[in-house]
């Protein structure tokens, strides 16, 4: 293999660098790194992977761009609403570099399609903002031994470390054994994110990558890296290998990938209701108690008409505000955070069910004035 005459123009900075030279562009060349999520994290680790020359990068989405996602997810443009989002960043990949290979693949990450997934590449990026795939990438890294840079952020802060059994360092069982409650599952609550706080977060995750492809520095295993937005402090903590870890102990007890009960996980058909199911019920008499479970700021936007607001994080203190008769419709932007109210309420002797879909399917398939925010 070697850097054609194009290339050493375009990586000449690089190469410029006595730790990476033309045998460490080389290394790039030959990677192979697969980028799990084309969202605030996953924009700023695919383009900076692609600038940097690795030469095939393998793209995961099963999603479409909306124009919510434009405050932080810089891979996509305005044009690029209701395309998949492999396609866009796949376009906005070559356009960067075309002397690169970039795989899209537009499906989502689940336990029985992860290892076929992972086979051909050597690092995996977790880009994502779901506890399912973390732990299913997680687990199917360390059975195959794979490296997997991981990232999250949550409002203003984000984290990132190297997951790498095989490499002497900890998986991401050993620091998080178990995945939150459904009230502390942020990616659920929707709760916010600051707008470059993802560019901070994915850049580190870009940086491990390209670190750990050359051989240089020290990468962030055995290390949580720890970000502040707001003070722009960072802090790093030892995380150590644990020996009695179920994944990647000395006496390893997992048999599967993945779990099989998260706070977002599908809901039975009975426990959530279709838009035109719930548009039906609206009409009937006795009308339903209906709502809305999301920010005050969401609500403000657009909402359905008689929907009465209670945040979703607020709701187990202002259940007296809730009638204990009747059927209770209960809504949000797109499904999850209801689901958690739903069963919130179930558990306190109310009759509720969800709006599948959400405001989003409201919205995309009854009425497009409503505005989601």
């Amino acid at each position: 293999m070697e850097l054609t005459t194009t290339e050493y123009q375009r990586y000449a900075r690089h190469i410029a660098l006595p730790t990476v030279g033309v045998a460490g562009q080389l290394l790039l060349k030959a990677a192979r790194v697969l980028v799990v999520g084309t969202g605030g994290l996953g924009s700023p680790v695919a383009l900076y992977l692609a600038a940097a020359g690795v030469g095939t990068l393998g793209i995961v989405d099963d999603d479409v761009v909306d124009i919510s996602n434009l405050q932080r997810q810089i891979i996509h443009t305005t044009a690029d609403i209701g395309v998949p989002k492999v396609d866009s960043a796949t376009a906005h990949l070559r356009a960067l570099n075309p002397d690169i290979t970039v795989v899209p693949i537009a499906t989502r990450v689940d336990a029985d399609n992860v290892l076929a997934l992972i086979a051909d590449y050597s690092i995996v990026v977790d880009a994502t903002d779901s506890f399912a795939t973390r732990y299913v990438l997680n687990d199917a890294c360390v059975r195959s031994a794979k490296i997997l840079v991981s990232g999250a952020i949550f409002r203003f802060e984000g984290q990132v470390s190297v997951y790498a059994p095989h490499r002497g360092g900890p998986c991401y069982r050993c620091l998080f054994p178990t995945p939150p409650s459904a009230e502390l599952a942020p990616n659920c609550a929707e709760a916010g994110v600051f707008g470059v706080l993802p560019g901070v977060v994915g850049s580190v995750q870009a940086t491990e990558v390209v670190k750990l492809i050359l051989g240089v520095g020290t990468p962030l295993i055995g290390t949580l890296w720890l970000y502040d937005a707001l003070t722009l402090s960072i802090d790093r903590f030892a995380a150590p290998r644990n020996p009695q870890c179920v994944c990647c102990g000395d006496t390893p007890s997992l048999t599967t990938i993945g779990i099989e009960e998260i706070a977002c996980a599908v809901v039975n058909d009975s426990e959530e209701l279709s838009v035109h199911a719930i548009q039906t019920r609206l009409q009937q008499l006795p009308r339903p108690f209906l709502l809305d479970v999301r920010e005050p700021h969401e609500y403000d936007a657009g909402h359905l008409p008689g929907a009465v607001r209670i945040g979703v994080d607020a709701l187990s203190q202002t259940l007296a505000a809730i009638p204990v008769d009747g059927d209770i419709i209960v809504y949000c932007r797109s499904g999850m955070r209801s689901a958690r109210a739903r069963d919130i309420l179930v558990r306190s002797g109310r009759t509720a069910v969800s709006m599948r879909g959400g405001l989003l399917a409201w919205h995309n398939l009854l009425d497009p004035s409503i505005i989601v925010v």
